[in-house]
């Protein structure tokens, strides 16, 4: 598969790499700090045309396939996590869920305004009781008329308070039946549609995760996205290729933590010498780049499938599964070679350690990841 380091991706990854460091770096602890959920760095990431990486040009997108995606997700988490996680669940939940399974009225509609980054994409998903078991939710949409009327909640949503128009799966038929959920896209400002509880976590804290919630809420019948019954279907397959984004999510925040600990370790000096001349730390470094490495690759391969329309869901289980495993192991290293420092919040080892446990969680557990592997392989 030859993949690797296309002219795209060398050019995108000079992009995204100077804005991070223009106009992410010397705010990015603050907002960590502060909880603060920066919508204009997402409208300047969307003039930028990475608010709709893979989101054709004719809805306003830049037309690029999962290679340079995976540039996109993973450079700007080199930096911040946060704001990662957020370009990455705005591009392939929200956004991807329209694109690949609206109708074309839908996407003319919708997809513009969310591949320029004027509004900001949440997906609403999983509830309080029914995380893994996504099939079990209590949230139901019930057909009024020319009206659905949807009740219940979502919790874990990323951009539920922010987010301009989420696109939201209901229990249209019985608990635990695959053809029982769809579906819908519900805009900011319909009556019924507020954000709840705002949660305070333990890492990527400037990417804003709360709850939905619906009261009555009324939406027209042609919000539906595809036919009644599809929802959870095309939830399934929207994890697919969102599994390529918490991969690259994984694999920026264990490059971003990979190199700062590279860098301390070439200025930090004990009994003499720089510790990174000793042993203990140069295999400490070595293992941590071997196992960034093969966690690229299995991504690109993913994302190679997925580009070629070819089927990758234990690919892409495999690699998210990977990556952020991997994720965890790096930014736990690079807070040991920091020593007493990699524990203060004066150095970047300590917020890449807390973000880091996210990408092993959010969008399927490991478990869960491991499952999806297991039934993929014994079929």
């Amino acid at each position: 598969m030859d993949f690797l380091s296309n002219e795209n991706q060398r050019m995108i990854a000079d992009m995204v790499r100077n804005f991070a460091e223009k106009e992410i770096r010397p705010h990015f602890m603050e907002w960590d700090e502060t909880q603060e959920f920066p919508v204009e760095v997402f409208k300047k990431l969307g003039e930028l045309g990475l608010m709709g990486v893979f989101i054709p040009e004719e809805y306003g997108g830049s037309g690029f396939g999962y290679h340079e995606y995976i540039t996109v997700i993973s450079e700007i988490a080199k930096v911040c996590g946060s704001i990662g996680l957020s370009v990455a669940a705005h591009n392939s939940l929200c956004t991807g869920h329209i694109y690949y399974h609206a109708s074309e009225e839908q996407k003319k509609k919708y997809l513009p305004k969310l591949a320029s980054g004027e509004w900001i994409g949440a997906w609403g998903l999983t509830e309080t009781g029914t995380g893994s078991d996504a099939g079990g939710m209590n949230t139901t949409a019930v057909r009024e008329g020319d009206e659905w009327v949807l009740n219940g909640s979502k919790n874990f949503i990323t951009h539920g308070k922010s987010g301009n128009v989420a696109v939201v799966i209901a229990r249209t038929g019985e608990k635990g039946d695959s053809r029982g959920m769809s579906a819908f896209i519900v805009e900011r400002g319909t009556p019924g549609f507020s954000a709840g509880k705002k949660e305070n976590k333990l890492g990527m804290r400037a990417s804003e995760t709360t709850e939905l919630i619906f009261e009555n809420c009324r939406i027209p019948a042609g919000n539906l996205i595809g036919k009644e019954g599809e929802g959870f279907i095309q939830a399934m397959q929207i994890l697919d290729g969102g599994r390529i984004s918490i991969g690259a999510l994984a694999l920026g925040i264990a490059k971003g933590a990979y190199e700062a600990a590279l860098q301390y370790s070439k200025e930090r000096e004990q009994f003499g010498k720089s510790i990174s001349k000793f042993q203990a730390i140069g295999f400490k470094l070595a293992d941590m780049i071997t196992e960034i490495d093969a966690s690229e690759l299995l991504l690109h391969k993913a994302a190679e499938l997925k580009n070629k329309k070819q089927p990758m869901t234990k690919e892409s289980a495999i690699a998210k599964y990977y990556a952020s495993e991997v994720a965890c192991r790096v930014a736990n290293e690079a807070v040991q070679i920091f020593g007493g420092y990699g524990y203060t919040k004066e150095f970047p080892a300590e917020k890449f350690y807390r973000d880091a446990k996210l990408c092993t969680i959010g969008e399927g557990t490991s478990e869960i990841q491991k499952l999806v592997i297991s039934r993929e392989i014994l079929k």
